[in-house]
């Protein structure tokens, strides 16, 4: 099987016999359609979706042969697409959004021709499609691929940002200037940037993101995976000594859980699965690609409790980024992929949110790391493997004797020494504690922990300014225990204070 890894071209993935997940019904029923937004985090098929849709207005019928579309499409009309792609640029020269558009309208206008008053961007834009529509005789077809890719390479510099979007609103204008002329217009996009809508002054579209008919528009779902990749799994299965059924779980747990829809249906990263065909070896392939340093400055800054990450709720129209992202950075967070949609309140018709995979929590987790666990300098780094070591060698005493050391070792005079850090601290271990093991705990108020093993169950009681034995008295009085004794499994219960005034775990104590 030949995977297409960094091919996001419909027609080079058919003509190459390439591997290819059949969505071209969808792309049809959305075809039927005038304006439409998409958002969907990097390297998700956003690309070939559009690339699919220009194959599809373009006409060309023998590229679809075998596929869904041909079953659907009869009358196989051509029309003049314009199709623009603003991922491939480097943003950070203030020239060179400006720069990108240019050299497509003058290609544009070797083909279709110019007019002298034609002086600005959106009027070249306006007066190309106007002569493309009544040349061809066809209305014409926009595919903005990665609409926002100028915003988003510069979201740390407002002022730069700001400019593009100027530009950006004028440009995207045309679209409702000259909706006579338009047969159908696609944006694609990580965010929506709705508070400082480059939408404002374009026909709004139809934004599909969170929609149950199109959920599956991009990536792969568990039933396309045993439909078009049973052989490439079963492949990855041979290579590591497992079976079918093995390799699918644990596919699954690595790569699937996003959600696009309300109570919606799993969907597969595409990038990270397609990487592990065909090296036949799990890895964080996704996140491995990763940019998230300005995220973790915004999540910080923000004071957003780490515990929002796991089941943190956001209203639609704050999913959609009609807030502002510095204040409340969950949105982006969902949007870029790092969050997904984990569950819906009907009653108050809220999100909650969520780490879609393994393969998003343990690196979303790491980079954290830097930036709310900054040790002294004089300290030794911080030792991940070393929290799990202790815990799967089921040695409790020096696991907290760890998490004593690292408290004393952090560096307050960054971190702030309030209460909030000591929870955020907690939630980042836990995060990574849960990559290896099964991890319970509480989000908000109360600190309880639960950890669990093969062999035994460690219930934490942690309180702050209090007492150990008050923590310990809480277990029982709490009955925190009684899900786990017909289990077997021996039972530690340990109760931990941490004092605001030293900043670190003053006492514990382990029965």
């Amino acid at each position: 099987m030949e995977y297409p890894v960094g091919v996001q071209t419909f027609e080079k993935i058919i003509n190459g016999h390439k591997f290819y997940v059949d969505k071209t019904d969808l792309v049809y029923k959305l075809a039927q359609g005038d304006y439409f937004f998409l958002s969907r985090p990097r390297r998700f098929g956003k690309s070939l979706l559009i690339s699919t849709l220009k194959a599809y207005f373009l006409g060309k019928k023998d590229l679809f042969n075998g596929l869904k579309m041909a079953e659907l499409e009869t009358k196989w009309e051509t029309y003049p697409v314009f199709h623009i792609d603003l991922n491939s640029e480097n943003y950070n020269n203030e020239d060179a959004l400006h720069l990108k558009l240019e050299d497509y309208l003058a290609k544009w206008e070797d083909e279709y021709g110019s007019r002298p008053t034609e002086k600005t961007i959106s009027l070249r834009f306006s007066g190309i499609i106007e002569r493309a529509c009544k040349k061809k005789g066809k209305k014409v077809v926009i595919l903005i691929d990665e609409y926002d890719k100028p915003l988003t390479a510069t979201i740390d510099n407002e002022a730069l940002s700001e400019k593009y979007r100027e530009e950006l609103r004028a440009f995207y204008g045309v679209l409702k200037s000259q909706d006579q002329y338009i047969r159908f217009a696609m944006l694609t996009g990580v965010t929506k940037f709705s508070k400082v809508s480059v939408f404002s002054d374009l026909n709004q579209p139809d934004d599909i993101s969170l929609t149950k008919q199109y959920q599956a528009i991009c990536g792969i779902t568990d039933e396309e995976l045993d439909t078009y990749c049973r052989e490439s799994v079963e492949e990855v299965a041979e290579e590591n000594d497992t079976d079918y059924a093995d390799m699918r779980e644990q596919l699954r747990k690595q790569y699937d859980g996003y959600h696009f829809y309300k109570k919606g249906i799993g969907i597969y990263n595409p990038y990270s699965l397609i990487l592990t065909f065909r090296h036949k070896d799990l890895g964080d392939y996704w996140f491995e690609t990763a940019t998230t340093e300005f995220l973790m400055k915004l999540l910080k800054n923000s004071n957003v409790p780490i515990s929002a990450l796991s089941g943190g709720r956001q209203t639609a129209q704050q999913l959609g980024g009609k807030e502002d992202f510095r204040m409340n950075p969950l949105p982006i967070l969902y949007q870029s992929g790092y969050l997904t949609i984990t569950g819906y309140d009907d009653d108050i018709k809220e999100y909650i949110l969520g780490f879609p995979n393994e393969e998003v929590k343990t690196g979303f987790t790491q980079a954290l790391i830097p930036f709310y666990l900054q040790v002294k300098q004089s300290a030794s780094p911080f030792d991940y493997n070393g929290f799990v070591k202790d815990l799967l060698r089921g040695d409790i005493e020096h696991f907290v004797q760890r998490l004593q050391a690292l408290f004393a070792n952090l560096d307050y005079e960054i971190m702030g020494g309030q209460e909030h850090d000591f929870h955020n601290t907690m939630q980042i271990i836990l995060f990574m504690l849960s990559a290896r093991m099964r991890v319970r705990h509480t989000s908000f108020g109360r600190m309880d922990i639960e950890i669990e093993t093969d062999d035994y169950v460690a219930i934490f009681e942690l309180k702050i300014d209090k007492s150990t034995d008050e923590a310990l008295r809480q277990i029982d009085e709490k009955n925190y225990a009684a899900p786990f004794a017909t289990s077997g499994k021996k039972i530690y219960k340990i109760g931990v204070n941490f004092s605001s005034k030293t900043r670190g775990i003053e006492e514990y104590k382990i029965i």
